[in-house]
């Protein structure tokens, strides 16, 4: 298991570095030896944030995010999370009887853009974020999983049956909804 900590506007000190790394490697008995897991720690004023992506070598992204007063806390809350959505994917791939080759996002590269403009008050669309991505074919079915273990409303995806761009989103009301290019 590769694990790559970095802080962003911030120094990691050797205390913080050690529990992520005894946080995180308590994951290691659901994971594939081969994984990599990014944990990227960045502290404004009284908000520490850490977000965990888990890219396993088979099987889909696991990630989540947590924001709290006291790192520390921040830390454990996350480990809970990414624990909670483990088991809630293995589980429910034992209760379909599926193989966890089934999800054929592997290795997704994202990119963070942040567009710093001086301008961008004056501006009435201010793209904030960015972010880049290899699309894998893949059944709806497992968008939508995959949708539910980022922890997202909609996850775009490309069709396995007709190779097109589709996305898959959560209804407010009951249910999840399919967006497809006519």
């Amino acid at each position: 298991m590769e694990l790559i900590i970095s802080g962003r506007q911030m120094k990691l000190t050797e205390g913080i570095k050690s529990y992520i790394n005894d946080k995180i490697n308590r994951l290691e008995k659901y994971l594939e030896p081969e994984s990599e897991i990014k944990v990227t720690v960045r502290a404004k004023k009284e908000r520490q944030k850490i977000e965990v992506t888990i890219i396993p070598i088979k099987g889909p992204i696991v990630r989540a995010e947590e924001v709290q007063p006291d790192l520390y806390s921040a830390i454990d809350i996350v480990y809970d999370k990414l624990t909670r959505q483990i088991v809630k994917y293995k589980n429910r791939l034992k209760d379909k009887s599926q193989s966890k080759k089934s999800i054929r996002l592997d290795n997704i590269e994202m990119e963070e853009e942040i567009n710093e403009q001086e301008d961008s008050f004056e501006k009435e669309i201010f793209i904030d974020r960015r972010k880049k991505f290899n699309v894998k074919p893949m059944s709806v079915e497992e968008a939508i999983l995959q949708m539910e273990l980022l922890g997202h409303n909609f996850y775009m995806f490309r069709n396995q049956d007709t190779y097109e761009i589709n996305i898959a989103y959560k209804r407010k009301t009951r249910g999840y909804g399919v967006i497809e290019h006519e």
